[in-house]
């Protein structure tokens, strides 16, 4: 992996959010190509319930001041970053105050899933690539983890299609057994398509369940990674259908190898 770049967008990482599948795997995978040599970013939204005192989060002042436009709304987009501590890694938070400012990361003291989620991920997927872009830094490798991030294989096969700094960048998606229970906003088709997006690509939409969010990710990406034992049937039956390369789960002791073999065999190619 020496000098390959690794460009990792999750909705959650240790130690900024509490241990689950996807936060200590979006830690441990770029920690392992980090020591391996390889050059990384890690990307993940700010969301209120993160304590930027204790975490050291500033601003990068050159990086924040741009507005997104979210459903024909300009967001402004700030952009602030901390270290890892006792680790090389710099995490980069997509912040905005109406989308992020809340306590919380994606559903409310009763466990329901926030009404503004789906334009939360359009502004994340958004976010991120043109935080890169301004970085001037292209990534080999894009690893996407949690449906927060699910956009991002679809807004850059589609709406950046032809941005040259990604223009040899491989998306790998992790599916994970993590998603939400009903659908995000009945409307989450038309803020996509207001981008330009042709609908066939996103036909799945018009019905935002987890399984249809994670379909359109697997189909806009290049190779796909099993993150769980056990992933929803639907993901299941889906992952036979497509012609990208899978990675079947593995083990967190067993992970590195094998991230690194597909990375090398299966997706860089």
């Amino acid at each position: 992996m020496k000098d390959k770049r690794i460009l990792y967008v999750s909705s959650e990482v240790i130690p900024y959010l509490p241990e689950t599948e996807i936060s200590s795997m979006s830690f441990e995978a770029p920690r392992m190509v980090n020591n391996k040599g390889g050059q990384i970013r890690i990307f993940m939204p700010r969301y209120g319930n993160i304590n930027e005192r204790r975490h050291q989060l500033h601003e990068v002042i050159r990086l924040s001041g741009m507005n997104l436009v979210i459903n024909d709304l300009d967001m402004p987009l700030i952009i602030k970053v901390a270290s890892i501590p006792k680790e090389r890694m710099q995490v980069y938070f997509i912040d905005n105050e109406d989308y992020f400012k809340r306590k919380a990361t994606l559903t409310d003291e009763e466990g329901k899933l926030f009404p503004d989620n789906d334009e939360r991920a359009i502004f994340f997927a958004k976010g991120v690539i043109e935080t890169v872009k301004k970085l001037n830094w292209s990534p080999d490798v894009i690893h996407v983890h949690g449906w927060l991030a699910s956009l991002l294989p679809l807004y850059l096969k589609n709406y950046y299609a032809n941005e040259p700094l990604f223009g040899q960048s491989k998306i790998v998606t992790s599916v994970y057994n993590n998603g939400y229970d009903g659908i995000l906003d009945k409307n989450m088709l038309g803020k996509v398509k207001f981008d330009g997006i042709d609908e066939e690509k996103i036909s799945d939409l018009a019905q935002p369940t987890y399984s249809n969010l994670m379909k359109v990710a697997v189909d806009n990406s290049d190779a796909i990674i099993v993150g769980s034992e056990e992933i929803p049937s639907e993901l299941v039956e889906h992952l036979k259908t497509i012609d990208q390369p899978v990675l079947e789960y593995k083990k967190p002791d067993e992970f590195a190898d094998a991230y690194e073999n597909f990375y090398q065999t299966e997706v860089l190619v």
